[in-house]
């Protein structure tokens, strides 16, 4: 049943029709939950709060099915607004995007222009910036155009999917760049051809990788709310005698709050992955694939009322 149900949201998060239809009726059915509203200001302002808290953040302004170079354009205006406000509020956060809102799937040429903007933002206000890393169609342009930028700019990393077959062969043609990488074990739905089928594997591929970029000397950034993930990462540290300043872990926003608060209490860097904006619909999809007692929350959320 479980999934069944992760099946169909993830088909569900590449739907245009109701993606347009979420933009329009805006932050309903439990998106909140997960979602730091949907302008610059909403998002400064949870930014702040997990501050506060002794937590670091990186910040999404979510967009996905870009189709014209005018969207891609304001896409990448609002990460240069955000950087801003990272910079005006002294907030102590990166930047998190996507290629195909920088708008992969129109050109390369314009993805290029609009990263360089955001990258030279980010250079001058001294904010980290991460591609993050989409469905396995898109996972060669955005390794390629992640090599090219950084031979330009320091400022820049990006995301490492677990399930993918070829992500070992990716770790170690990577390591000649020296990469800030965020490991993740994926949240798209894939062929069998090219990731694996069963969470054993997964598991499996996961601690390898992090094995293997830890040990390689790099920053990494474990990216899960996995448990076991979590103590082997702990395991490794001691064993290995890793420096807290190599590594961090990474969780999303909304999601197993209490466990973010006590690695931040242990004296572990918490990252707090932030997105926010109107196109939020595709993110909440997956979300509600990756945890589907997540639908549980969502349905108390919008009938409980």
């Amino acid at each position: 049943m479980e999934q069944i149900l992760r099946n169909f949201f993830l088909f569900l998060s590449k739907n245009k029709f109701f993606t347009k239809l979420a933009k329009k009726y805006g932050l309903r059915f439990g998106a909140g939950r997960f979602v730091a509203g949907e302008s610059v200001e909403n998002a400064a302002k949870v930014i702040k709060q997990l501050n506060q808290k002794g937590m670091v953040v990186t910040v999404d302004h979510l967009g996905e099915f870009i189709d014209s170079e005018q969207e891609a354009r304001q896409a990448a205006d609002e990460c240069v607004e955000m950087i801003e406000k990272i910079a005006e509020h002294q907030l102590d956060s990166q930047l998190s995007l996507k290629m195909t809102s920088m708008g992969l799937d129109i050109s390369e040429a314009l993805v290029m222009e609009n990263m360089r903007k955001i990258l030279a933002a980010g250079k001058r206000h001294g904010v980290f910036v991460t591609i993050d890393m989409e469905d396995y169609e898109r996972c060669q342009k955005t390794i390629d155009i992640f090599k090219e930028l950084k031979e330009e700019y320091d400022n820049i990393g990006t995301v490492i999917q677990a399930y993918l077959y070829r992500t070992v062969g990716d770790i170690e043609e990577l390591n000649a760049y020296h990469p800030n990488l965020r490991l993740v074990k994926g949240a798209y739905k894939e062929s069998p051809k090219v990731a694996f089928p069963d969470k054993q594997d997964v598991d499996e591929n996961y601690k390898k990788i992090i094995k293997m970029h830890l040990l390689n000397g790099n920053y990494t950034a474990i990216a899960t709310h996995d448990d076991e993930m979590i103590a082997y990462t702990k395991h490794l540290e001691k064993e290995h005698g890793i420096p807290r300043d190599q590594f961090e872990f990474q969780m999303l926003y909304g999601i197993r709050v209490e466990r973010q608060e006590e690695l931040t209490a242990e004296g572990y860097k918490m990252r707090v992955y932030v997105p926010y904006g109107t196109d939020w619909y595709g993110y909440f999809m997956r979300r509600l694939a990756e945890r589907p007692a997540n639908v549980a929350f969502v349905l108390k959320g919008v009938f409980g009322k």
